[in-house]
């Protein structure tokens, strides 16, 4: 069922309609390049209430739930941005690293349990909304190969993988973290990122 999830009115209608479950990805987001001096006040709020506040209200619902049930998987789907806020996009940055925050304090109260809940660090992914940007970019003159080109030569230099990550590929790991292959993978930040995350750790 369709949820605006920036509204928890909506939200509280689909938690009433769905009362459990046993797996549960938070995959709700916007981003949106902007200078940081003209992110105002209700950028920021409303970044923070989709991004952060969305995957909040769901789990407060299904959390103990899973713990009552000695099983349960939740899954945040954070970004690289969460770990290296990219200079165009500080609120949606700030909101990932909130993500993860959430994430590992929910993990610690899983301790002797069956319960995992883990985020999961995608890279530059072409997604709808990041081939609507790079149409937007070949309008210019570019074509969409040009403009991703541009995009990882300037915006993402330290991509090891020099292309968008495809959304099966991040739901491969999505995939394994929600099986019970995964059962020993817990309050760890996954990354799916194309190396762009300069780190060894």
């Amino acid at each position: 069922m369709p949820v605006d999830f920036s509204k928890a009115e909506q939200v509280n209608y689909l938690l009433m309609e769905v009362p459990t479950v046993d797996i549960l990805v938070n995959n709700v987001g916007i981003f949106e390049p902007k200078p940081f001096a003209e992110i105002s006040d209700e950028d920021w709020l409303r970044f923070f209430e989709v991004n952060v506040l969305s995957g909040v209200r769901l789990s407060r619902q299904y959390f103990p739930q899973m713990l009552s049930k000695n099983w349960g998987r939740i899954l945040f789907i954070s970004s690289e941005s969460g770990l290296q806020i990219p200079a165009e996009m500080v609120h949606y940055g700030t909101t990932k690293t909130a993500q993860l925050g959430v994430a590992r304090g929910l993990a610690e109260l899983t301790a002797g349990t069956g319960v995992t809940v883990n985020s999961v660090l995608p890279g530059p992914t072409a997604s709808e909304g990041v081939e609507e940007f790079l149409r937007q970019l070949a309008g210019e003159g570019k074509t969409r190969e040009d403009a991703e080109h541009e995009f990882f030569r300037d915006a993402r230099p330290s991509s090891l993988l020099k292309r968008f990550i495809t959304t099966d590929e991040v739901a491969s790991m999505v995939a394994y973290l929600c099986s019970p292959l995964a059962a020993a993978t817990n309050g760890a930040s996954v990354r799916v990122d194309g190396g762009v995350i300069r780190s060894i750790g």
